[in-house]
């Protein structure tokens, strides 16, 4: 008997990277049904990492009641790990796109304020060890929503508090953080992000991201200058150089909010969660590595999570390939990183709507037909 590891993430708004591991593990015994499947569901901070470091650990979910990318209230998940001391909170969950209607999606409004309303709930838990996924944003304003929901009070020129969102940051004069709240200086904060933008310019949030939730060219360019607008204050009020460091510009600006106003240090967010599952262990003697997502394109290369898989495997010199449900322009890039195969789970042409309904049996026959490559290679 053999191994193989199958580590995907989840195929977004479609199935969970348990649901998809567990399709692939169906597909893989059609062809050796006496190997020896080992799952590790993933994610790289974004949807998903709550419920991988949970079922890495064996910790327990919690739920609070937050402010939604728009203001309305939303319950959101979060976690706390097998060891009781550390909590796991996902900005997804309380600021996240899929929150926000198609029709009703607009960065310049945005805002992050229930994402520091999970720490905040984590820190009245007694928590002071806390990952923070920061993938899947609905927003663009520089984590000020976050800030907000622990203290902070953004002043304009009025001297009156700024409202939510990023468009509002470009009449930003001042930062008052006498209201922060002190245990946040107390944390032990780690940011679990999967991409290196700076936060402004060509490779920024506004420009690479803000376009996946609504941003016009227009709104782009008005989101870049106030983001900028926002380093300046920022960095005039904690001392700290934020702006260039790479993972500032995830999601919409929070990685800069986090490492301006808490303790906070970036880490990618597959690392974290393959260290929290023993996956060195599990995959040094593995005949090879399924891993998958439901798009590889050139933004895969920048660090997500199918190339922290194959970072991990390659270690030990065991092939991977990666089942995508989509595979976009620069999917390539991923072969430079560890990835020795990159292979569609569509079988014909078919809608997007179509091969998200059957994603998990597409996944399986796809699975399957990867195997019988192999085993005719032997």
């Amino acid at each position: 008997m053999f191994r193989i590891v199958v580590a995907p993430d989840s195929y977004k708004g479609s199935l969970s990277a348990l649901g998809v591991a567990q399709a692939m593990e169906r597909g893989i015994l059609r062809v050796f049904p006496s190997a020896e499947v080992r799952k590790v569901p993933i994610a790289d901070g974004g949807e998903g990492t709550v419920d991988a470091l949970l079922s890495a650990t064996g910790g327990q979910l919690r739920q609070t009641t937050v402010r939604g990318p728009l203001g309305e209230r939303v319950q959101a998940s979060w976690g706390v790990l097998g060891d009781g001391r550390t909590a796991v909170i996902e900005m997804a969950a309380a600021s996240g796109l899929p929150l926000v209607p198609r029709d009703q999606r607009n960065p310049r409004l945005t805002t992050s304020y229930g994402t520091g309303e999970l720490l905040r709930s984590a820190l009245d838990a007694g928590l002071r060890r806390i990952i923070v996924g920061i993938g899947g944003s609905a927003t663009n304003d520089g984590g000020a929503g976050m800030a907000q929901a622990l203290g902070v009070r953004f002043i304009g020129q009025d001297g009156s508090e700024l409202p939510a969102g990023g468009a509002a940051l470009a009449g930003l004069t001042q930062i008052d953080l006498r209201d922060l709240d002190p245990r946040v200086a107390e944390a032990d904060i780690t940011i679990a992000c999967d991409v290196d933008n700076p936060l402004c310019g060509p490779r920024g949030a506004s420009a690479v991201f803000g376009p996946q939730k609504g941003a016009t060219p227009e709104m782009v360019a008005e989101l870049d200058a106030a983001l900028a607008r926002f380093a300046v204050c920022a960095e005039r009020a904690t001392g700290r150089k934020v702006a260039e460091q790479p993972g500032a510009g995830a999601a919409g600006g929070l990685g800069a909010g986090l490492l301006f106003f808490t303790p906070a240090k970036l880490k990618p967010g597959v690392d974290l969660v393959l260290d929290a599952a023993n996956f060195a262990e599990i995959v040094q003697d593995a005949r090879f590595v399924v891993t998958g997502e439901g798009r590889t394109d050139s933004q895969t290369a920048f660090g997500k999570a199918p190339i922290g898989v194959a970072k991990h495997a390659k270690r030990f010199a065991v092939p991977v390939f990666c089942l995508s449900g989509g595979i976009g322009p620069g999917a390539d890039d991923v072969l430079a990183h560890g990835i020795d195969a990159v292979i569609s789970i569509c079988e014909r042409p078919m809608s997007l709507d179509e091969c998200m309904r059957d994603a998990s049996s597409l996944i399986e026959s796809a699975a399957a037909r990867l195997c019988r490559i192999i085993r005719a290679a032997r």
